[in-house]
C-alpha cells in the first residue's frame, strides 16, 4: 500500500460524524481531530458556552461544524440532535459516544441517585445514540461506525471510590461488543477505545498531588497519556483503515492494564 492510498482511507472529507459530550476534554480533541481529517461534525452536549469554544476552534482553521443541544437520557432530543445534523449535512455516518461523567464515592456512599446518573449517562446513552444512529443508517441501507469511548476501568478497579464508574465501562465495553456483533449484517462497525488516565483540564489538579503522583508511578510507562495520544485509534476506527475491524476494544493506557 503506498503512502497515498494510506492517505486517502484516513481522509474522512465527506463524512458526517456526531460527538457527545464535544464541549471540552476528549470530546473537544476527537471533534477537532475529525474535522482535520476533513469530517463535518455534529458537536453535541449541553454545556452550550463550552459548545461554542469548540466550535469557534474548528471554525478558525476553517473547519466545518454544528453545534447540537443534546440530553443522552432523551431519546426524543437525540433525534433532534441527528435530525439537525442531516439537514445541515445529510447522512450522518460516524457517531462518537464520548459523553460520561464520573462520581467519585465509595460504594457505601454511594447514593442510588448518584449510580443512576452515572449508569444513565455513561451505559444508557451510548445505547440511546447507537440506537437511533443505527436506525437511521438501517433505514436508508447505508454503512457506519460507532466509536464508544470506553475506560480500562473496565477491566481493572481504579481506586476505591470508582464503583460506579468502573461498572459503567465494562458494561460500556461489552455493550460495544453485543452490538458490533448484531449490527454487522447492516454493515456498521462498533469499536471502543479504552484510555487511560489521560491528561486533561478537569484531572490535572489532582495528577498534582501526592496522590496523584503516586498513582502514576503504577503505569509502567511512568507517565500519563496525553489526548493526542488517543488519536491515532480514534481515526483507524472512523476511516477505512479500520473497515475490518468490529466489536474491539483498543486500549491507550502506557501498559496500566499489563502492569
Amino acid at each position: 500500500m503506498t503512502n497515498s492510498s494510506i492517505l486517502e482511507k484516513l481522509n474522512l472529507k465527506n463524512k458526517t460524524a456526531l460527538v457527545t459530550g464535544a464541549s471540552r476534554g476528549l470530546g473537544r480533541r476527537f471533534s477537532t481531530v475529525l474535522s482535520k481529517m476533513g469530517a463535518n461534525v455534529v458537536l453535541a452536549a449541553r454545556n452550550k458556552d463550552k459548545l461554542k469554544e469548540t466550535e469557534q476552534i474548528i471554525k478558525n482553521f476553517n473547519g466545518e461544524c454544528i453545534t447540537v443541544d443534546i440530553d443522552v437520557n432523551s431519546e426524543e432530543s437525540i433525534s433532534r440532535a441527528f435530525e439537525k445534523g442531516e439537514n445541515k449535512y445529510g447522512e450522518i455516518s460516524i457517531l462518537i459516544n464520548n459523553a460520561g461523567i464520573a462520581v467519585s464515592k465509595s460504594s457505601l456512599k454511594t447514593s442510588i441517585e448518584d449510580w443512576d446518573n452515572v449508569i444513565n449517562t455513561n451505559l444508557r446513552g451510548v445505547f440511546a445514540c447507537s440506537k437511533v444512529f443505527a436506525n437511521n443508517l438501517v433505514k436508508q441501507k447505508k454503512p457506519g461506525k460507532i466509536v464508544n469511548i470506553s475506560s480500562i476501568a473496565a477491566e481493572i478497579v481504579l481506586g476505591n471510590y470508582l464503583s460506579s464508574y468502573c461498572a459503567s465501562k465494562a458494561a460500556v465495553s461489552h455493550l460495544t461488543r453485543t452490538m458490533a456483533f448484531e449490527y454487522a449484517k447492516y454493515n456498521i462497525q462498533v469499536n471502543a477505545i479504552a484510555p487511560g488516565y489521560i491528561l486533561t483540564d478537569l484531572n490535572k489538579n489532582f495528577f498534582e498531588t501526592d496522590e496523584g503522583k503516586e498513582m502514576i508511578k503504577t503505569i509502567p510507562q511512568k507517565r500519563l497519556g496525553k489526548p493526542e495520544e488517543l488519536d491515532g485509534a480514534l481515526l483507524l476506527l472512523c476511516s477505512e483503515l479500520g473497515s475490518f475491524m468490529t466489536g474491539s476494544i483498543i486500549r491507550v493506557d502506557g501498559g496500566h492494564v499489563i502492569g
